[in-house]
């Protein structure tokens, strides 16, 4: 899971356009607290599917899948199981 939760830093600090760096927040801070727009949240969804080779269904397009970077994790290890491992 550390792996996973690597990646998803790395893709929001890239795409995220976070005003604060990703590493000064923890896995459970709001990232549209911190700055994220609905914009911001589109590029990161698009990387996060290129970067993990998933699609994600419309039923988890919300702002709670992408609010942090735990969130993000919990929806991907949903979309690929063996990523929990």
């Amino acid at each position: 899971m550390s792996d996973v939760i690597e990646e998803i830093r790395r893709v929001v600090d890239v795409h995220g356009r976070l005003p604060v760096a990703i590493a000064t927040l923890t896995d459970d801070a709001d990232l549209y607290e911190a700055g994220m727009t609905s914009h911001a949240t589109v590029s990161v969804m698009l990387a996060l599917e290129d970067a993990f080779d998933v699609e994600f269904p419309d039923e988890m397009l919300t702002r709670e899948v992408f609010e942090s970077v735990g969130s993000m994790a919990t929806a991907l290890t949903k979309l690929r199981p063996s990523e929990s491992s």
